[in-house]
């Protein structure tokens, strides 16, 4: 959490931040943290002078699977602004959504914008995921406007108090649901359709080897 909305919760972003920058010096120099998709760019000013924030995505790793699928009509959709500012470049020419959810008489409503979802296959991407409420009331409107069918990708399946179950039960279909195992309990949801594991050990491996560790 990168924020506070009252008096007595605590920044936990910023206070994790500030502990890992406790670490030691390494005999190469200050050491390097490798960061998967951070929820708020802002977040790297957090860390002190002794620790390297390194910040990289693990959005290759749903590309490559929608690869392997070889679906001719994909496209991407984001479930908001802030989403497609960050994600969108990683798809290229691939159409992009943005799903605008808007307040009308106290209900959220999710308005469509960008993009043609009618005869698409569609992912919806995003860095987290928590309740899932936003993912399927995106799902849902794109459905209703033509989408042949929904999936969906997060990095880091934060799901609190077992809130994954809403996928697994909702009536909104969802064909795929990648998640990666940056949070240990992502093994166990990921046992359970429509949930696939993504595992974050090569991206980290490939990410740490082009930071000249070969001169070690």
């Amino acid at each position: 959490m990168e924020r506070i909305d009252k008096e007595g919760q605590v920044a936990t972003a910023k206070t994790l931040a500030t502990l890992l920058s406790t670490v030691p010096l390494t005999a190469r120099g200050p050491p390097q943290l490798l960061i998967f998709d951070i929820h708020a760019l802002q977040e790297r000013f957090y860390f002190g002078e002794n620790i390297i924030p390194r910040l990289t995505s693990a959005i290759p790793l749903v590309k490559r699977e929608l690869d392997i699928l070889g679906h001719k009509d994909w496209c991407v959709a984001f479930p908001d602004e802030g989403a497609t500012k960050r994600f969108a470049s990683h798809f290229g020419d691939t159409a992009i959504i943005t799903c605008n959810k808007i307040r009308k008489n106290g209900d959220r409503i999710i308005k469509i914008r960008g993009g043609v979802p009618p005869g698409k296959h569609v992912l919806i991407v995003d860095d987290l995921v928590q309740t899932g409420g936003t993912l399927i009331e995106c799902a849902k409107a794109l459905l209703n406007h033509g989408a042949l069918s929904v999936s969906a990708y997060v990095t880091h399946a934060v799901f609190p108090d077992n809130s994954w179950k809403k996928f697994t039960q909702s009536d909104v279909k969802f064909e795929d649901f990648w998640i990666t195992d940056s949070i240990p309990h992502a093994y166990e949801i990921a046992k359970n359709p429509p949930f696939k594991l993504l595992s974050l050990a090569d991206v980290i491996a490939e990410t740490m080897w082009g930071y000249d560790l070969m001169q070690y």
